[in-house]
């Protein structure tokens, strides 16, 4: 999310790292291949529609002193109809400053950046005067779920009146340095920072969870909700799991590695059995700076290898300069550099980074409770976090992606067996402490033949054990350097992994792959470039003038598990959509054949709906954005194998070519794939949850009008967006992040 993904930019953009300079293969070896620049724009082989960025906006949410809660009643999910139809018009594209949506429905805002969450905190001015904004809705909401409330104030599964929404709060809108929109001029673009500048931003981060209510038709957030709470950047979380007391986590303000400070860049979500909230830590690294002679200050030892696979060369800088506001400590937190002269790192924050980049749990009903990271589900970009089925007497699977170039698919599955009885726990929290704490970690190797083997990160596994780049002293430290266990085991390379949802109709696994500007078949490129099965397509497409190279669009994998359920170790494959602009060649880019109302770029977001089985995707764009603002579609997809082997063949430099097959999914139709929203300008479309008769359905839009040149502050005619106050919602015409509600007119399922 949050990704600034315009290719002409995407070698600075922060939510698109490259930090994979291992030398896995994507499972094709390249070969002295050239793909032409361009054979005809929208029918050659390198021809490429493109990618969407952005994100759109309506919310609302609030609240404050924590009640008393009861345990949930048993999740019973409705299993989908035997038939469910895409029962409405598809939205065009459009480039329009609004929120669109089809005919019969109705989008509302109801939670924005700065709505108060407290009785006691003023209304938002949206004038870049505001503070208290630990009290206050923070910015980029992104990933997002409900949990019910009864009329009593209990935790209720049927209740479609009443509800809490867990909503991450991703990051801030900047250009230089400063959160420009939050600051009354601007904020300050160099350094040092000011205390009161940093102290906004780091609380607009993090979480919220806000109470929101329906009145007759309409959706509120509750200003004064006993449930609403904010955890940010600075709030104290508990270390779980593997790394917890491990010397890798040991910092000046945690000396025994049990807690840290904060979650950061929270991106995507996922719901347990048992009624908690998880959220990911996606780009975590780009807060911290390094100094310039950080390595030998390290005695260049094995935390350099680390700190550069994730990221932080000596010498780095930070996105927002936050470490630069003063002495105090949670500002010294932000240098990862190793300035003390302890041995263990008890002195300095030398380790601080080591503990983000986790998996995070929260007990959405009580605020007197610490958040939780879940150390055992591996230290990465997280984005979703999705269950497959829970069974009783089978382990637990959490399936999940790693959102960087050239990075990898994981899941974990559980040491405990499911008991039905844990979905109505006393104790949430202790749930988790059982199903997550403890167990096996997998990484994603992908065959050329549709096949796959998931491959446990254990120091049992001897090529862990003895990989020579970086020494692995326990479990602990395979969990904490994931992506280096994942090096050692060859896992496959994917285009940047984001969201992950599991159908509930046969439990197969979808992943969006959003897209790689990395990706080549072209003389030079490094084997781990090279198109593969999972990931075929390497092609220019141009924006207006600027050249888009790689896999500019994205695509959406799907995986089917082997023998074993949730604990297989082998598992099939296919590539279920190709985002392509509509014109674009079938025979190379719109392998899925797309139409006008269909096609899309970067998908992100990924949904299944559990009440209609309709596949909610959602996209964050930049390649696509002369022609579109970023959307959200409804599909009904199949399964995997429904398609057919294609093969895309790249011609070499040297004479023939590089032929890659891979799978691709039957080809949607006007019934089984539809366009359903696009957002305002700038925006992009994340986060979806629903009441449980699928009535009212929740989305974030995130960070309208980023795109606004930051000099442009002063006239709001120049912003290139004014929503949400152009529908209606709050004051000033500074753009919001913000929370909608969508429902049908007539009262009826959304989709259907």
């Amino acid at each position: 999310m949050n990704k600034l993904n315009d290719f002409s930019r995407s070698l600075t953009d922060p939510d698109d790292d490259n930090c994979n300079e291992s030398g896995n293969e994507n499972f094709s070896a390249v070969l002295d291949a050239r793909l032409s620049r361009r054979s005809v724009l929208r029918g050659g082989m390198a021809s490429a529609a493109t990618a969407l960025f952005g994100g759109i906006g309506l919310a609302a949410c609030g609240g404050d002193d924590a009640p008393a809660v009861s345990p949930p009643v048993v999740p019973v999910v409705p299993p989908p109809p035997a038939e469910v139809l895409l029962g409405f018009g598809a939205v065009s594209k459009s480039l329009a400053d609004s929120v669109i949506v089809p005919a019969g429905y109705t989008a509302s805002v109801v939670y924005a950046l700065g709505d108060p969450l407290t009785a006691a905190t003023a209304a938002y001015k949206n004038d870049g005067t505001d503070s208290d904004f630990e009290a206050r809705a923070g910015d980029h909401h992104d990933g997002m779920e409900l949990f019910g409330l009864s009329a009593a104030g209990l935790p209720s599964v049927t209740s479609v009146d009443r509800a809490l929404l867990a909503i991450n709060h991703e990051a801030t809108t900047d250009q230089t340095l400063s959160s420009f929109f939050l600051h009354a001029n601007g904020g300050t673009r160099t350094l040092p920072r000011p205390a009161a500048e940093v102290d906004k931003e780091t609380a607009i981060h993090g979480v919220a969870v806000v109470e929101v209510r329906k009145t007759g038709s309409a959706w509120s957030y509750v200003k004064d909700s006993p449930f609403n709470r904010r955890v940010t950047a600075l709030s104290e979380v508990e270390i779980s799991g593997p790394a917890r007391g491990n010397a890798l986590l040991v910092t000046r303000y945690a000396p025994t590695a049990t807690r840290t400070r904060g979650t950061l860049n929270n991106c995507g979500t996922g719901k347990t059995p048992w009624g908690t909230f998880l959220t990911g830590e996606e780009n975590w690294n780009g807060y911290f700076t390094r100094g310039a002679a950080d390595d030998a200050a390290r005695g260049n030892d094995k935390s350099v290898v680390s700190l550069k696979r994730y990221g932080r060369t000596q010498g780095a800088t930070s996105r927002h300069g936050w470490e630069s506001a003063g002495a105090d400590d949670k500002y010294a937190r932000w240098n990862n550099s190793k300035l003390g002269a302890s041995l263990d790192g008890s002195d300095d924050y030398r380790n601080e980074m080591n503990g983000m980049g986790f998996v995070v749990e929260m007990d959405p009903y009580d605020k007197t409770r610490m958040a939780k990271k879940r150390t055992a589900l591996g230290r990465y970009a997280h984005e979703s976090a999705a269950f497959g089925a829970a069974t009783v007497g089978q382990p637990l699977v959490v399936y999940m992606g790693d959102d960087s170039r050239n990075e990898y698919v994981y899941k974990f599955v559980s040491s405990a067996l499911w008991s039905a009885l844990d979905a109505t726990a006393v104790d949430r929290l202790a749930a988790g402490d059982k199903y997550l704490d403890s167990g096996k970690l997998y990484v994603a190797r992908y065959a050329a033949d549709g096949s796959g083997q998931w491959i446990e990160l254990a120091m049992s596994n001897a090529a862990i054990a003895g990989f020579a780049a970086y020494k692995f002293a326990d479990h602990a430290d395979i969990c904490v350097n994931a992506r280096l266990a994942a090096d050692a085991v060859g896992a496959t390379m994917m285009d940047r992994p984001e969201w992950c949802s599991v159908n509930p109709a046969n439990g197969e696994v979808y992943f969006a792959l959003t897209n790689n500007s990395n990706r080549r078949a072209e003389p030079g490129a490094s084997p781990q470039l090279a198109p593969n099965g999972p990931n075929p397509r390497a092609y220019i497409d141009l924006k207006g003038t600027t050249s888009q190279p790689g896999n500019p669009n994205g695509h959406i994998v799907r995986m089917k598990e082997g023998a074993g359920g949730n604990a297989a170790t082998t598992f099939s494959w296919d590539v279920y959509l190709f985002g392509a602009e509509s014109g674009a060649s079938q025979g190379m880019v719109n392998l899925s054949k797309l139409t006008g109302e269909q096609d899309f770029s970067s998908p992100d977001g990924l949904v299944f709906s559990p009440y209609t089985g309709i596949c909610w995707f959602q996209t964050d764009d930049g390649a696509y954005t002369d022609v579109t603002n970023c959307m959200m579609l409804a599909a009904l997809p199949g399964q995997v194998g429904d398609g057919a082997k294609q093969t895309l063949s790249y011609p070499k430099a040297a004479g023939g070519t590089l032929d890659v097959d891979t799978f691709v999914g039957k080809a949607p139709t006007a019934n089984t794939l539809k366009r359903f929203l696009v957002g305002p300008v700038g925006c992009e479309i994340t986060g979806l949850c629903e009441t449980p008769d699928g009535k009212s359905m929740f989305i974030n839009i995130q960070h309208p009008g980023e795109n606004t040149d930051q000099a442009n502050l002063a006239d709001p005619a120049k912003y290139t967006s004014q929503w949400p106050s152009n529908a209606g919602y709050g004051v000033g015409k500074r753009p919001r992040s913000a929370t909608i509600v969508i429902t049908k007119n007539d009262g009826g399922r959304i989709g259907s």
